[in-house]
Formats: C-alpha cells, structure tokens, sequence
C-alpha cells in the first residue's frame, strides 16, 4: 500500500512494521486535537490568501466528520497508515476530494504530531492535577473523621513526637496539592506552538501566520526561532513525568505508612473487605494489594522519566526518529498517574484508624517536657535535655 509520502519504490512491510511499531495505535489519543490544529491552520491558510474560501468550507466539515466518527468508533488507525496524521489526512482526501491535499501546506508531520502532543499534554496535565486533588480531599474528609485519634509520630522508626491522624494526614494532603501545582506548571513547555515550524527550519517562501494558529489553539506564545522546536523535543514530557513521579512517590509513601499500620503487628487501620484480596492458600488473611502495588508503581514512574531522558540525551539538532520513541513511556506514565489517583482516592476513603490499638509510649511527650522546663524555669536548652532524658532512662 502506498503512502502520501512514498517516493515510488514499494517500502519493505518488514520496514513499515519495525519504523512504525504500535505508534499508529498509540495515536489513536491524539486524533481529536490533531483534527483541532488541522482544522486551525487550515483556517490560517484561508486568511493568508493560501486557501480558497471553498476548500476551506469542505475541509473544516471535513475534518470536523471525521474527529466526530473516530471519538464514536467508527474508524480507527491502521498500520498501513503509519501514524494518525497520515491516517487523518487520507481519510480526509477520500471524502472530500482534492481539497485533502491542500490542507498539509506549510507544515510537517514534525510540527503537526508536535502540535497534537502538546495540546494533549495541557490537557493531561490538569487531569492529573485534578485527580491528585480529589486524593488530597478524601485525606481532609479522613482528617475531619478521625482527626483527633492520636497517633504516635516516627523518626529512625522509632516512636519521637505525638502526632494525629489530622497530621497526619494533612501532611500528605499538603504534598499532594503542590504535586498539582507542579503539574499545572508544566504549561510552560508544552503551551508553546510549535505549528509553523514544519520540519524543524520553517517553510520559506509562505506568509505563514503562526501566531494566528497560536491564539485558535489557545497556547500561550510561539515557539521561536523555529530550529528551537525540534531541540525541546523531550523537554516538556520529561517535565510532565517528573512531576508525575513526584506525585507517584508520594502516593508510594502514603501507600507505604497504610501498608505498615494495617499489619497485625500495629493494627492501626482497618480496611473494607471490598479492598483488599484474598489468599489462594491461607483463609484468614485480607491482603492489601492496591497499596502494595502502588508503592511499587512509583519506580514504573521514574522509568518511564528515565527512558525519555534517555531517548533525548545526546541527540543531534533537527528532527530524528528515535523521539518517535517517546510516546510510548510519556503515555504509560500519564495513564498510571490517573489509574493510580483514581484507585487512591478510593482506598483513603475506605480507610478508618483504631483508635482502641494505637498506644503512644509516655516518653513520646519527652521534649515537649524539656521544652517546659526551659518555659518555665529558664534553663538552657541542654540542660532541660539532660534532665528529661535521664528521667527516662531510669
């Protein structure tokens, strides 16, 4: 089968199948905010005299009828396709005639996926965030549940200081609000136009106007100079996964305090039977498997953080294959941050402390003791110090 950009030669199926992997499926993602950035520099062409004010009209429906029937799963990407613009492109000529062909003018396949991606990453980037801060309110709704059980603070692992599940847990949903935060300033990167820059040196000889396209897409600034484009490859998904890994992490750390307060040997917490597995072999036991694999998940994150790296370190200027490499790890990542935060969010709110099991030792209020000698006898420090501690070494 041919391809809009074939050069005549028939291209080895071994080739197509090695070049373009599962990158057609992995596309699937992108089509709604491809068929936006089409349908907006088609318009961009039109005022630039670039485009008849017909094509335009066949091309915007167009374009609009086919975003509408693949989100209605109607059509899909295929291999022979290669990758979803191609697939939009041709699918669009089909339907519509020679007016198809016009559309891919001034542009790349470099900028247009580029131009997709981003838009999809602003928006990934905000349902991550969203969904980090639905975890962080059922941490508050389990502060204002149990907030005033005690709970005994750890340092080394060894009981140091009272807390409370308020504290506790308002800790946690502290993190998880700047972990959003963090996600929310990955717009920065990924809210930059790369539209414009075609393969990475722009198209010479058009009157493009990028800024029009910038401001139909809704990004904040255009991309310049244009050989700047292909050089941030890689920047703005690093960016969005290390604020997922962060975000990951912190889900692990919770993960990993429930995990060590729901043994038998704390008994801190107990969670719903509806959360927790069985044993295949032990009748007794209710085992915590979400959580488990939760904390083990936040190493999946940074892998994926790694291979992006990985992919982009040491690449030359201009466009190169290997960042087509870079979907399949951005898109893992995303994808587990969501499941991971829907799942949490449902866990924290199953979880309910024993207040009955939890037993602080009377030297866990040792330097609030100091800190009352030194209030109220006006000693120093040290000396408050030494004397609560040799009070409880007897």
């Amino acid at each position: 089968m041919s391809r809009l950009w074939d050069k005549g030669a028939p291209l080895d199926e071994r080739v197509l199948a090695y070049t373009a992997g599962d990158d057609h499926a992995l596309d699937e993602r992108l089509v709604k905010y491809d068929v936006r950035a089409s349908i907006a520099h088609a318009e961009m062409l039109a005022a630039q005299k670039l485009l008849a004010p017909a094509d335009l009209a066949v091309i915007r429906s167009g374009l609009a009828a086919l975003g509408a029937e693949h989100a209605a799963g109607q059509w899909k990407i295929e291999l022979a396709d290669e990758d979803g613009q191609t697939a939009l492109e041709k699918r669009l000529t089909a339907r519509i005639g020679a007016a198809g062909g016009r559309v891919h003018l001034g542009r790349s396949r470099n900028d247009q996926v580029l131009t997709a991606l981003r838009l999809y990453l602003l928006d990934a980037a905000r349902e991550i965030a969203a969904a980090a801060g639905e975890v962080a309110t059922a941490l508050d709704d389990l502060a204002l549940r149990e907030g005033e059980t005690p709970l005994p603070g750890y340092t080394h692992m060894q009981q140091a200081m009272p807390s409370s599940v308020a504290l506790w847990a308002g800790g946690f949903a502290t993190e998880l609000r700047d972990d959003a935060r963090g996600l929310e300033d990955c717009a920065r990167r990924a809210g930059l136009s790369p539209l414009g820059s075609a393969a990475g040196y722009g198209s010479p000889g058009l009157p493009l106007d990028r800024d029009h396209t910038r401001a139909a897409l809704g990004f904040d600034a255009v991309q310049t100079p244009v050989t700047a484009v292909q050089l941030s490859r890689g920047k703005a998904e690093a960016q969005l996964l290390f604020e997922i890994t962060l975000l990951m992490q912190d889900f692990g750390r919770l993960c990993a305090d429930l995990l060590l307060f729901y043994t038998q040997e704390f008994a801190f917490v107990a969670l719903p039977d509806s959360f927790t597995t069985g044993s295949s072999i032990m009748p007794q036991k209710r085992n915590p498997d979400v959580f488990e694999l939760v904390r083990g998940r936040s190493a999946v994150a940074q892998s994926c953080l790694n291979e992006v790296i990985g992919i982009v370190a040491k690449l030359p200027s201009g466009y190169q294959r290997d960042l087509q490499l870079i979907k399949p790890p951005l898109f893992r990542g995303i994808d587990l941050a969501l499941a991971t935060s829907s799942i949490v969010a449902v866990g924290v709110a199953g979880v309910r402390f024993r207040a009955d099991r939890i037993k602080l030792d009377p030297a866990i209020h040792a330097a609030e003791e100091a800190n009352a000698l030194v209030v109220k006898e006006g000693i120093p420090f040290r000396e408050a110090y030494k004397r609560v501690g040799e009070k409880f070494r007897k």
